[in-house]
């Protein structure tokens, strides 16, 4: 298969945003198809992940390099293999990795990860994806919920949070989900099954955690620590863990004025366990989840939303929605 005569549209990063992130930090451009080197496949991206973190990527160094201005934006995706330099890696599989928001990317091996064929492909970004172990192992292995338990967990109609409340409820806890907008909520207790949902824009988190959790909280899961994080500390049971996934709250625009206050006093008064991760650092135990995941979903247990936006050219705006909230689910791009 030859890709002369093909063209590969490419997503700059322009600029670095100061503020909120917007359609003018980003350019289109079109470029000829690299060819692969020794130990590179050649790939034809199919989905790109959008995340919260590709933001954060923007302000610096974070467990990757910094993104830096006028070069093609960072990203995950799935795509398929269309010609391959690397033993292990050949025409037509389909891997997840770092190739940016373009059409084509040559990447090398070593950073790949070979997928199964699978289908809907999407899953694989999905459930099957970084967003599924990411919740699979921020609740599991840092959370450590027991049966009878309360969860709480933010950001809980996102890609990652959607499925920390389902897990959370499999394993037999009460799950609490705070997210933006009625709309939401609503969702939250009807389709997937939360006990409770507390909406943030309606300003009085804090008291509504406590109707919704009148024993506590014994597990939060953070994605977006600021204001929320803070609501949530008095209210952890003593002996309680935070698995802090990330910080949605300070990626865009500016960060909340004070930061979460009772840290380290609440900490220390209710032998709290806080502890960050990176879903990196569990994917030798990625076959134990998997299998977890995929049973889950067979079985009807765990439902799967995704938001799919059409075309490379959108990329930026569903970005930029997400960021906003936009999106119910694992939100990509299809190209």
């Amino acid at each position: 298969m030859t890709m002369s005569g093909t063209v590969n549209r490419q997503i700059l990063l322009v600029e670095k945003p100061s503020g909120k992130l917007g359609p003018e930090h980003f350019r289109m451009v079109e470029g000829a198809v690299p060819e692969p080197k020794d130990g590179e496949a050649l790939l034809r991206v199919r989905y790109i992940s959008l995340d919260a973190a590709n933001r954060a990527w923007m302000h610096g160094a974070t467990y990757r390099s910094a993104v830096e201005a006028n070069s093609v934006m960072a990203g995950g995706a799935i795509a398929e293999v269309v010609s391959s330099k690397a033993p292990g890696i050949a025409a037509g599989d389909v891997v997840f990795g770092d190739t940016g928001w373009q059409d084509y990317a040559a990447v090398p091996a070593k950073h790949l990860t070979k997928m199964p064929k699978l289908e809907p492909q999407t899953h694989l970004l999905s459930v099957f994806g970084i967003a599924g172990l990411t919740a699979y192992f921020g609740l599991l292995e840092i959370g450590k919920p027991k049966e009878g338990e309360t969860v709480v967990v933010s950001a809980a109609a996102g890609s990652v949070g959607s499925i920390v409340g389902q897990i959370a409820k499999i394993r037999g806890c009460r799950v609490i989900g705070i997210a933006g907008g009625a709309d939401k909520c609503h969702w939250l207790t009807s389709e997937l099954g939360f006990d409770a949902a507390v909406d943030y824009k309606d300003g009085a988190v804090f008291k509504a955690l406590r109707a919704a959790a009148p024993k506590g909280i014994d597990v939060y899961f953070d994605n977006v620590g600021g204001d929320i994080l803070e609501a949530c500390l008095p209210q952890m049971n003593n002996y309680g863990r935070i698995a802090c996934c990330g910080a949605i709250s300070q990626y865009d625009g500016a960060p909340s004025a004070h930061g979460p206050r009772g840290v380290p006093g609440l900490i220390v008064v209710k032998r709290l366990v806080m502890q960050g991760f990176i879903v990196m650092d569990y994917m030798n135990q990625s076959q134990r989840a998997l299998a977890d995941l995929q049973a889950w979903v067979k079985a009807g247990q765990l439902k799967v939303q995704e938001d799919i936006i059409n075309g490379l050219e959108n990329t930026p705006r569903a970005l930029i929605g997400l960021l906003a909230g936009e999106n119910r689910g694992k939100r990509m791009v299809r190209l």
